[in-house]
């Protein structure tokens, strides 16, 4: 059931409670508070498995931000791949731009877009698992958009695309979102920062330096990269055709779902 409000639709589907911006038409998925395991193994130096509560519901995008929604805010289109694929993900972005991109979203729909912490992506991502990726042990590329020659773990080696997909090209994780594994490095708000082993709530890493936290892998990577734990790092004035991203909306009123 949906029903619409003066910004969008709130409605229910088989994976959660989702909302859909009229003006952008992007499309939200309730992700509801909890706890999990975050980082890679107790003995890696990068990402310390440790445990992170989230302690409040939050509203991440079903789908990385595309080029047809950075052309409507911002009236260009920076990415590489553009070439009649107005639906794969906008790229070529610094986490600059992202900022700017945020800034005018926000002031065309009256909303709070922002990026997603660090902590609240993995969550996302992992979508209750706590396996490498949200698939399992194993990732093929007939699930994610990745460099299948260069799988991870006993995955099967798998073809090479060169470039980004449509979103939504493949199957979503359990809780309903597309692409957390592959297609497009993903910005995040955090600095980046080593990890310490002790229990974290609702973080959102601040440190001396000048990178920030990407996420998810991309075409152009082999299957380590994708991993639901596995850290990266850009600076952020950096470019490129495997840099994009997706948001978090903080304030719809859930209270308006027809139930």
């Amino acid at each position: 059931m949906h029903r619409k409000n003066p910004s969008g639709y709130i409605a229910e589907t088989s994976f959660s409670v989702w909302w859909q911006d009229s003006t952008t038409g992007m499309k939200f998925r309730r992700i509801e508070a909890g706890k999990y395991m975050a980082g890679l193994a107790e003995n890696d130096t990068v990402a310390p498995l440790h445990e992170i509560h989230i302690t409040k519901p939050f509203w991440m995008s079903a789908y990385e931000v595309t080029q047809r929604q950075w052309y409507m805010i911002m009236h260009e289109n920076p990415s590489q791949y553009s070439h009649d694929c107005s639906d794969c993900p906008v790229e070529n972005v610094s986490w600059f731009d992202v900022k700017r991109f945020i800034e005018h979203l926000n002031s065309k729909t009256g909303r709070r877009y922002r990026l997603p912490s660090e902590a609240e992506w993995e969550y996302a991502c992992r979508a209750g698992t706590s396996t490498p990726f949200a698939t399992g042990h194993t990732l093929s590329t007939d699930q994610a958009n990745y460099d299948g020659n260069w799988p991870y773990g006993k995955s099967s080696k798998g073809i090479f695309r060169s470039r980004p997909l449509p979103v939504g090209s493949f199957a979503p994780n359990t809780w309903g979102l597309y692409d957390m594994h592959g297609n497009v490095l993903e910005w995040c708000e955090d600095d980046y920062c080593r990890y310490n082993q002790e229990t974290e709530y609702d973080p959102v890493r601040r440190c001396a330096g000048d990178r920030k936290i990407i996420r998810g892998g991309s075409w152009h990577f082999g299957g380590d990269l994708a991993r639901s734990g596995r850290r990266y790092t850009h600076e952020p004035h950096d470019r490129g055709p495997s840099l994009g991203f997706r948001l978090v909306m903080e304030d719809v009123n859930t209270k308006e779902n027809n139930r």
